[in-house]
């Protein structure tokens, strides 16, 4: 068998256009993270009630915004990797910001102009490095922006100490349950291993295999992300007592997802007993009590190869270590060439927006500038899904803001506004980015009201929201129109490279290799089909359909269940000789 990669139209072809618009917005709403908006509220309402108490009202006013933007960036990963993100986002916005205030206090708008160019240059040059460089551009364009159109009493460095302040405060927020639940977030990523597991196992024989392995897929990635830390620490020196189960436990889901695989390619239905089996090893392995009883998982029965490894694993459940030397599996980076026109097109974006403020004069100084620094982010999913998102909520936060200050009155009534409003971009931030906007537009309407600005700009901010996004997507469709589809070629082709590495070198390597060539393998197949999924949703010129990315990830994920199976002595030899391939691009 040799599917090929077909050109042609792809899911998306034939949607009527409203339900394209609509699945543009993006999924709703399905959960509320309560911890998040409660941390939301109190690190924007916190800072301005000292400063009310204080009678230092403009630094506790920037204090918030450096919270709020930290907000926008709290998150459920390791500890470790929130510090990272909030110590980039807190020195590059500081800096940013003095910048900003610096060019402002010298005089000259061109100065202003120039600066914000420069910080839009060097954000672009770094924001497609990773999530942390991305981060840290993005919050030195926007404190450029802030420095340079809002004037701020005081010394140049007191508005940069006071951001920097409040993205701490959030930073000790957000990772104050650390003291007490120090290895909670691993735990909790490992058990979602062996839940998704038993869903999988649950699956085998029915449509829904291949969807619930991907899951799977996911669970291990964030695993990996979790436990990377204590791997490669565990690579140097023997781990400590407490980490010691939870490596045992990643080590044991990995070999887990090898089993799943093989028991969902001999697509056949499974006893309960089978099914339980990855919730008795978690029980196991990471129980909630010390004391509490520990379950005894029944023999299976006649064993297939599959179910053979699956109670190979039960048994290893109770061993005292499982070696699985596993290095988190890369993704392919952009190119220097990416890397320097998103760069330019930022810079110009940029350029834009500030020569319209200044053609709009000052009820606009910062707003479009802004405005395209949120949006142009082709890392943070589709620029035209963003814009759009970005947009509505603006319209819903500006409206919002303007009938609750007609009711609303004193200054505490309004710190418990922005609380409320806090709370719903940290909601957002996690389900949907309309939401995120909603709360975060309403707010800085309060904190620039704090600042002296007490003109009525709803519409007029409206208007700057909708020009700075039109400035965005027809610099970016213009100059870079292939760039999702030349991401999506380029993840595809790394992904089936790696299926025909796993392909080639399983049959040749000893267990360890084979399992991390095996991660490496799904991860990037993972990795494609969310880049997929990212190209179909940005507009592409008619009779220029994308390619039919799915197919050959599909069939790569096929081959990589059939190779998985092989190694269990589970399938025939020429089930594992699927070859896939791929129509190249332009690398993003």
């Amino acid at each position: 068998m040799t599917p090929a990669m077909r050109t042609g139209p792809g899911p998306s072809s034939g949607t009527p256009a409203p339900a394209r618009l609509l699945r543009a917005v993006g999924p709703p709403l399905s959960s509320l993270p309560l911890a998040a908006a409660v941390r939301g509220a109190v690190a924007l309402a916190t800072p301005l009630l000292v400063g009310v108490l204080t009678g230092w009202v403009f630094p506790s006013v920037i204090a918030a915004i450096g919270a709020l933007w930290a907000v926008g960036q709290d998150g459920s990963d390791p500890y470790p990797s929130r510090v990272g993100r909030f110590v980039a986002l807190g020195l590059s916005a500081s800096l940013g910001l003095a910048g900003g205030e610096l060019a402002l206090r010298s005089g000259p708008s061109a100065v202003v102009t120039v600066c914000l160019v420069v910080a839009a240059l060097v954000a672009g040059a770094i924001g497609l490095r990773g999530r942390i460089w991305s981060v840290a551009g993005m919050h030195l364009l926007l404190g450029v922006t802030i420095g340079g159109g809002i004037p701020v009493p005081g010394p140049w460095w007191q508005a940069p100490i006071a951001l920097f302040a409040g993205v701490s405060f959030v930073l000790v927020l957000s990772s104050a349950p650390w003291l007490w639940q120090r290895h909670h977030i691993e735990r909790a990523a490992l058990l979602a291993v062996f839940r998704a597991a038993s869903t999988a196992l649950a699956a085998a024989g029915t449509p829904g295999a291949a969807e619930n392995r991907r899951h799977l897929t996911d669970a291990l990635d964030n695993a990996h992300q979790a436990m990377d830390r204590h791997l490669t620490s565990s690579r140097r020196q023997p781990p400590d007592a407490r980490v010691e189960p939870l490596l045992r436990a990643f080590r044991l889901a990995v070999r887990l997802g090898e089993a799943v695989t093989t028991l969902q390619w001999e697509a056949r239905p499974l006893p309960a007993v089978v099914i339980r089996a990855p919730l008795v090893m978690s029980a196991r392995l990471l129980p909630v009590r010390k004391d509490g009883d520990v379950p005894v998982l029944p023999d299976f029965g006649p064993h297939s190869p599959g179910l053979h490894a699956l109670a190979q694993l039960s048994v290893a459940a109770d061993a005292e270590r499982v070696d699985t030397a596993l290095a988190a599996p890369a993704s392919p980076r952009p190119t220097r060439q990416a890397h320097l026109r998103y760069a330019v097109l930022l810079a110009l974006c940029v350029l834009a927006a500030q020569v319209c403020a200044d053609l709009l004069h000052s009820p606009r100084a910062y707003w479009l500038p802004m405005t395209v620094a949120f949006v142009y982010k082709p890392d943070f999913g589709p620029v035209f899904r963003r814009a759009l998102n970005r947009c509505v909520g603006t319209v819903v936060g500006a409206a919002a803001i303007g009938a609750v200050s007609t009711a609303v009155h004193g200054t505490h009534a309004i710190i418990g506004v922005v609380a409320f409003f806090g709370a719903l971009m940290a909601v957002g931030v996690r389900h949907h980015y309309a939401l995120a906007t909603t709360g975060l537009t309403a707010v800085v309407f309060v904190l620039v009201d704090l600042l002296g600005d007490h003109r009525a700009l709803y519409g007029a901010r409206m208007l700057d929201t909708a020009l700075a996004a039109a400035l965005v997507l027809v610099v970016h469709f213009v100059a870079w129109p292939r760039s999702a589809v030349s991401r999506a070629d380029s993840r595809t082709q790394a992904a089936l490279a790696a299926a025909h590495r796993y392909q080639d070198l399983s049959p040749t390597v000893g267990p360890d290799r084979r399992h991390a060539l095996r991660r490496a393998a799904y991860r990037q197949l993972a990795d494609a089909r969310r880049a997929a999924v990212h190209a179909r949703r940005e507009p592409v010129l008619r009779g220029a359909e994308p390619p039919d990315w799915e197919r050959a990830i599909t069939s790569a994920e096929e081959l990589c269940d059939a190779v998985t199976a092989r190694a269990l002595h589970a399938a025939p030899g020429p089930a594992a000789q699927t070859t896939v391939t791929v129509a190249s691009s332009d690398a993003m």
